[in-house]
């Protein structure tokens, strides 16, 4: 999940207003996936190779946690079931500081290129895994670099038959690896006639372009500046919170370099790793953060509107 020069990002952003904290509350998430699982490495790493490359998820996740302690903010971790099976006590810190549990698939395959019958099968075993290392039941998913659209209603009815209640996988802006220009940038039902909710990551509307503001590589390679000024711009002007992201390994400047990537890959990846986790202590600082199911509590009463055109499978 990461920046590309077509977002046509402004340079300058308008100032920042002074202020103290956000009186809203904020939804804040993070993959929980090791820095040798991401799609961008994906051709160089392979799965098979997963088991004998050392694990860094562990530490940074810890680090991560240990952050969160320090502000008082509460998070959703979306874990991999394949984490959450080698790091089962990574998982019980998380409950036992008060973190909500999600999904994010068991070995961070492309939604869009499962099959739904693969699918239902990998969401469903991810379920099992994480409800029996946490004792929470899950409730949430994300997809793998955000690869499940509105367009995928088959993908969201499975959702609904292995028992989630919400998914936070649409990134509502156009990139050249993912994202869904056309979908709401407020959460919304994407199967007609049911209560199951998609929770679009942060994006601000400006002069008619849609600018990402909800974390990532975004947040790591722009300055602070700018992500703050447009989270605060939604939170002030548009009255609404916020979702976002990032991952464990964006904060370990010290991990090991991938060889033969692209420059473009390598620019993604590696750039500001060692200035990520200043940037997050301010940010805890200067917003408040609570966990998705906190700050979009499900029920009849939610303020979320249908579809108004739901696609079919694909």
């Amino acid at each position: 999940m990461h920046p590309t020069s077509s977002s046509r990002i402004p340079v300058t952003p308008p100032p920042l207003t002074a202020r103290s904290r956000e009186p809203i509350a904020n939804a804040l998430s993070i993959d929980v996936e090791d820095y040798f699982q991401v799609t961008a490495l994906s051709e160089r790493v392979r799965r098979s190779e997963w088991e004998h490359t050392p694990a860094r998820v562990g530490q940074n996740t810890d680090d991560v946690l240990d952050l969160l302690s320090d502000s008082g903010a509460k998070a959703t971790f979306f874990v991999l079931g394949w984490v959450a099976e080698r790091h089962p006590g990574l998982v019980r810190r998380m409950v036992a500081e008060g973190h909500e549990i999600a999904s994010h698939g068991y070995e961070h395959i492309l939604a869009n290129q499962q099959k739904p019958g693969d699918f239902r099968e990998d969401i469903g075993k991810t379920k099992r895994i994480l409800e029996d290392v946490s004792g929470q039941a899950i409730r949430g998913y994300r997809a793998a670099s955000f690869s499940l659209t509105p367009a995928m209603t088959w993908a969201y009815e499975c959702l609904i038959d292995c028992g989630y209640e919400y998914s936070s996988s649409v990134y509502p802006i156009a990139h050249d690896l993912y994202g869904s220009p056309e979908a709401l940038m407020t959460p919304f039902h994407p199967v007609a006639g049911h209560r199951f909710r998609e929770i679009p990551i942060a994006a601000m509307a400006l002069a008619g372009r849609r600018l990402p503001c909800g974390g990532g590589g975004y947040f790591r390679l722009l300055p602070y500046r700018y992500s703050a000024w447009a989270l605060h711009h939604i939170n002030r002007r548009e009255n609404r919170p916020c979702v976002f992201y990032f991952h464990p390994w964006e904060i370990d400047a010290d991990q090991p370099r991938v060889a033969y990537l692209s420059f473009k890959s390598r620019l993604r990846h590696y750039t500001n790793l060692g200035l990520m986790k200043g940037k997050l202590r301010r940010l805890l600082k200067d917003f408040e953060w609570d966990r998705l199911d906190h700050v979009f509590p499900s029920g009849p009463d939610a303020d979320t509107p249908q579809l108004k055109a739901p696609c079919t499978a694909h």
